[in-house]
């Protein structure tokens, strides 16, 4: 019979928060030269996504951590000098180019999959990679269409082509281009030094493993294993030489993993007070952010409307270490329309106003409208928060 290793310490709720917003860039001065790569880098991976309302999820999270860098800049530092490439880790996300060895794992996997959800066409394979060795990078549209005319999900012979290629780690996604993907053969994308297999299956979630841990800083089995979608079982089989360390958190209930470096000093600093994605790692996890935060939310953007709550693409408001309500917002023009805010009391209204002007201003809004506001009552205050924080700017 095997003894579960004694905890390395025992946390309170409030210091496991503290830990959890360190390690994910929230408190504590950002690192401005460092900048979005070092974004990246620190958090391991940008989950994509396709709605854009404000603007897109990967411009919001860097956003959310180094207040209003130039949007055009994200995209720069993404996309240019090799620094990162595409592919599927917590979902489709763009990945430090470094860790390319470390998802030889998933290429291998999807190598040996024997199935798939569309058919691949005799010679459509070879077809899709001699046309990027020969003209360079190419969306799926300029390698001879993304679909048929079917339904939407009916791709194109060359769309299964190169997405497979991609999988399999022959193809890389390099850019987004007007939200298209833009492919090239990795021999040419990614850096030889870097441009290799050679890692067996355990050692690639092994590394992993260590790097989800130190973004979240602390967390338990789910909360770790689900940062890059490891399976429960590998976790189990790595952690401990993964050198996360078992702690106890308070009111949890559940074991959970430290990164040593977390636990050597204490969290200190400047809290951000910001609008958040859905799809910031901060976040994502339902269950994770109430635990943390005893804050419950749900992306509504695929119920239907007249069941959602808090509206299409409500964003947590961060203050104070704290989750404070939420934003549903929209852009009619120069006018960032705040169609539901949610405050979580009324020490809420001054976070959330400050969050909404410098949201707005960050995209090139001059103006905030407030459609709905829960409660009503604070609408007033909100009202004149908002004017008070436009002046100050």
């Amino acid at each position: 019979m095997t003894t579960a290793p004694r905890p390395a310490a025992e946390l309170s709720a409030d210091e496991a928060r503290r830990i959890a917003l360190r390690a994910q860039g929230f408190l504590g001065a950002p690192d401005r030269r460092a900048g979005v790569r070092g974004v990246l880098r620190s958090l391991g991976q940008v989950q994509l996504d396709t709605i854009s309302v404000l603007a897109r999820s990967h411009e919001l999270i860097p956003y959310a951590r180094l207040g209003a860098v130039g949007r055009p800049a994200v995209e720069e530092a993404y996309w240019t000098g090799a620094h990162a490439f595409e592919y599927w880790s917590h979902a489709a996300c763009v990945l430090p180019v470094e860790e390319w060895p470390h998802f030889a794992f998933r290429r291998r996997a999807y190598r040996d999959r024997p199935h798939w959800g569309h058919e691949l066409s005799a010679g459509a394979y070879d077809k899709v990679i001699d046309q990027l060795r020969d003209q360079g990078p190419l969306t799926a549209t300029e390698l001879g269409g993304a679909k048929n005319k079917g339904e939407w999900w009916d791709w194109s012979d060359s769309k299964v082509a190169v997405e497979r290629a991609l999988m399999y780690g022959e193809v890389v996604v390099t850019e987004r281009r007007g939200w298209k993907r833009v492919y090239d053969l990795a021999e040419r994308a990614i850096p030889q030094a870097l441009l290799h297999d050679d890692l067996d299956d355990t050692e690639c979630v092994r590394r992993l493993v260590r790097q989800a841990g130190e973004a979240l800083g602390v967390g338990t089995r789910a909360d770790i294993a689900d940062y890059h979608r490891i399976k429960g079982e590998q976790f189990d089989a790595v952690v401990e030489a993964a050198g996360l360390v078992p702690v106890t958190v308070a009111g949890w209930g559940k074991p959970a993993w430290a990164d040593p470096a977390a636990l050597a000093t204490e969290p200190r600093g400047r809290h951000r007070t910001t609008l958040l994605s859905p799809f910031d790692s901060l976040v994502w996890e339902r269950a994770r952010t109430e635990r943390i935060f005893g804050f419950t939310h749900r992306l509504e953007a695929y119920v239907p409307k007249q069941k959602r709550v808090h509206g299409y693409f409500a964003m947590p408001v961060l203050s104070g270490g704290r989750l404070v309500g939420r934003v549903d917002p929209a852009r009619e023009g120069a006018t960032l329309v705040a169609k539901q805010v949610s405050l979580d009391g009324p020490k809420a209204v001054e976070p959330i106003a400050r969050a909404l002007v410098e949201a707005a201003t960050w995209v090139g809004c001059t103006d905030v409208r407030l459609e709905r506001v829960d409660p009503e009552e604070l609408r007033g205050p909100l009202t004149a928060a908002l004017t008070h924080s436009h002046d100050r700017r």
